[in-house]
């Protein structure tokens, strides 16, 4: 394989499926990938205030607000984006670890409904109960958990 640093390298880690890394590859994929939505939801924690004004607050049409609309939609282009390419990293991994590649899946699916589970609780009004907001975040917890042991600790199966 080309130098990872490489188009061909970034082109095998981020889009194909196909082929097996080591630990220490698995986590110099990740880096970039954490780098960037943990600057990216700084930005968002940044402008954020902006994104939830009344009217009565602000002028119908305020910059501000529009910059933070813009961003939000960038900021969920990236974030499918760059979970994607976990998930392609993770599938190699998964497989030389002797485990099903399709985990890979597991905790981009487990964010998802934690955070749908934490938007819907304020919006019913109490139909959801505060013990599945926190049983979501417990499964979203241990997906991470179980996600940082098994590809980024353990060691390969044949080793």
């Amino acid at each position: 394989m080309a130098s990872v640093l490489s188009r061909q390298g970034l082109r095998f880690l981020y889009r194909t499926e196909e082929g097996v890394i080591s630990r220490a590859l698995w986590w110099s994929g990740l880096a970039p990938l954490v780098s960037i939505m943990t600057i990216l939801s700084a930005i968002w924690i940044m402008l954020s205030p902006y994104a939830n004004r009344g009217l009565d607050e602000r002028a119908f049409l305020d910059p501000m607000t529009a910059a933070a609309y813009i961003f939000l939609m960038f900021f969920a282009f990236v974030t499918m984006l760059a979970t994607v390419c976990y998930v392609m990293l993770s599938m190699k991994r998964l497989r030389a670890r002797g485990r099903p590649p399709g985990l890979a899946g597991l905790p981009p699916l487990a964010a998802l409904l934690a955070g749908a589970v934490h938007w819907l609780e304020p919006q019913m009004s109490g139909a959801v109960p505060m013990w599945g907001v926190y049983a979501a975040d417990g499964v979203l917890l241990a997906s991470i958990v179980w996600a940082i042991v098994d590809m980024g600790v353990l060691s390969d199966e044949s080793a």
